[in-house]
């Protein structure tokens, strides 16, 4: 073999080889390994052709061009704090963080150019309306309302930028040094009006539990009386019953009878007594005896 057939050969043999690169570098050229966190937008000739997902992609090389690999991960937006004033006029400040991922990622890059000062304007301005609309204390007490609310208007705000809003959240609600010590002020009033009107609750209840042992009291002594009562109208009546029974003796043997009690009870006395009795009584003694002594 001549030197200019070898020349030849090896010349034909560097094409060959040439030409086997060019088809490998086209092939992997043409295949695109996507990672699960990511999506490509795939350009063909500077329009927009297709968003591969995650896994192995094929692409015509030369042609279509991976002009925007984005990432499909939640992210977070930095705190952001801003000024709002309240139905009652009061100026407070409030910080939020907005939590979004990615969902179209064709309508993020070509509808809108910086997606995380966007939502950071879009809330802000949502924020402030809606707080607008509320007093001072329904902002304190209605904080998951608001921020369910803010999290749904924000939504319908970014649903063009082919965006997900995942989560929005108040951090706090501060408000000025002014107002924060009229607040201390009105708490401080409200605690002592309750005090206040606990001591009286109190007071008011004693009343009413002395007014309640003292009618008691009454109804317990007028009941008592009431049984007294009826107990003295039925020894009346037994004594009338006698009397109608047996006639005068009836009544003369009961006096005479207490007349006896009476005279046992003077003679039961300590120490020595002296007891005078009319005559007349000494009569009447008599006749006891002899009413008792009869009745035996």
């Amino acid at each position: 073999m001549t030197e200019e057939q070898l020349i030849a050969l090896v010349s034909q043999n560097a094409i060959y080889l040439l030409g086997a690169v060019f088809v490998i570098v086209l092939v992997l050229a043409g295949v695109k390994i996507v990672p699960q966190s990511e999506k490509y937008v795939i350009q063909r000739l500077g329009r927009l052709h297709s968003v591969l997902g995650p896994g192995i992609n094929f692409i015509v090389p030369l042609l279509d061009k991976a002009a925007h690999k984005i990432s499909i991960l939640e992210r977070q937006l930095p705190t952001a704090s801003q000024d709002a004033i309240t139905r009652d006029n009061v100026l407070v400040q409030v910080d939020t963080s907005v939590f979004y991922r990615i969902t179209e990622p064709e309508k993020t890059v070509y509808r809108i150019r910086d997606v995380d000062a966007a939502i950071k304007t879009t809330v802000a301005g949502i924020v402030r309306a809606e707080i607008g609309k509320m007093d001072l204390d329904e902002v304190q007490s209605n904080r998951s309302q608001l921020i369910s609310t803010i999290k749904s208007l924000v939504e319908d705000a970014v649903d063009d930028w082919g965006i997900e809003v995942t989560r929005a959240e108040i951090l706090d609600v501060n408000l000025d040094q002014a107002t924060r010590q009229a607040m201390l002020q009105q708490l401080n009033a409200e605690r002592a009006r309750r005090a206040q009107v606990t001591e009286a609750e109190g007071a008011k209840r004693s009343v009413e539990l002395n007014a309640d042992a003292e009618l008691y009291a009454a109804e317990q002594t007028a009941k008592a009386r009431r049984i007294q009562a009826d107990a003295e109208a039925y020894a009346t009546q037994v004594v009338a019953r006698a009397i109608s029974e047996h006639g005068i003796e009836a009544a003369q043997y009961q006096v005479a009878l207490k007349q006896v009690e009476a005279l046992n009870t003077l003679g039961e006395g300590s120490g020595s007594q002296t007891i005078l009795v009319p005559a007349n009584a000494l009569e009447a003694f008599g006749d006891a005896f002899r009413m008792l002594k009869g009745n035996k």
